[in-house]
């Protein structure tokens, strides 16, 4: 792994009113990567967007779109996200294990597990990198690093800095640890999601993380390309 710094996009802070402006705004600020979070208000206390707008931004750039299933049945929706465009689909590994106490109820949030049933994650990996995609695994900020049975076949892990569910969330301090621990075992992308700003981010990228996904703090800029440029010049690039 280098270390250019890659910037994520997160078009849920976008204005849906001109989305392809929007997207005009990303290429133009030099964003490497444009992220679609899709929660269904089961997995996370939120309902937010699917495959249709997947569709509708894939023919208005080049830039790589990944989609970050928040949802409680993944499997069901790879192929139809891998078919409206997608490069890059992220699974929760909580779809993959025995959920704590206090949040297997619907309604319970936010969910953890403390493994995963290596096999079941796989049949998806294998699936998603069967059809020629990318396939990183997420976790959420109080699930520990778990995925050492299935390291070896993800393309990145993403480490959520906040709970999921919302965006304009601060970002957890202590997902650092997480990050440190996975980059030393890991030399595939770490992406971190959540409350990426200009005080965060250096503490993400210093603990290892090479993707740095934002959502209102690029999409809120005023010179969003300064903003971009900015977290590029964490790892060192002009």
């Amino acid at each position: 792994m280098s270390n250019t710094i890659r910037v994520n996009a997160s078009i849920l802070c976008a204005d849906f009113r001109k989305l392809g402006e929007e997207i005009n705004r990303c290429e133009d600020a030099g964003v490497d990567m444009l992220h679609v979070d899709v929660m269904d208000g089961h997995f996370v206390p939120n309902i937010s967007i699917g495959q249709m707008v997947v569709e509708t931004i894939r023919p208005l750039t080049q830039i790589p779109i990944e989609a970050h299933l928040m949802i409680e049945h993944p499997t069901m929706y790879i192929d139809s996200f891998i078919a409206a465009g997608a490069d890059i689909i992220s699974i929760q590994a909580e779809c993959y294990g025995e959920l704590r106490p206090g949040c297997r109820d619907l309604g319970q949030f936010p969910k953890e597990v403390d493994s995963i049933d290596a096999q079941k994650a796989r049949k998806d990996i294998l699936r998603i990198k069967g059809k020629g995609k990318k396939v990183f695994m997420v976790l959420n900020p109080g699930t520990p690093l778990c995925l050492d049975s299935v390291l070896n076949d993800l393309d990145g892990v993403m480490i959520m800095s906040v709970n999921p569910g919302f965006a304009r969330q601060q970002f957890m301090p202590a997902v650092l640890a997480k990050i440190r621990d996975l980059r030393q075992r890991f030399r595939g992308d770490i992406e971190v999601d959540g409350g990426i700003n200009a005080t965060t981010a250096p503490e993400a990228v210093k603990a290892g993380a090479n993707i740095l996904a934002t959502a209102s703090y690029f999409f809120g800029a005023v010179r969003p390309k300064e903003i971009v440029q900015f977290l590029k010049r964490l790892g060192g690039c002009p």
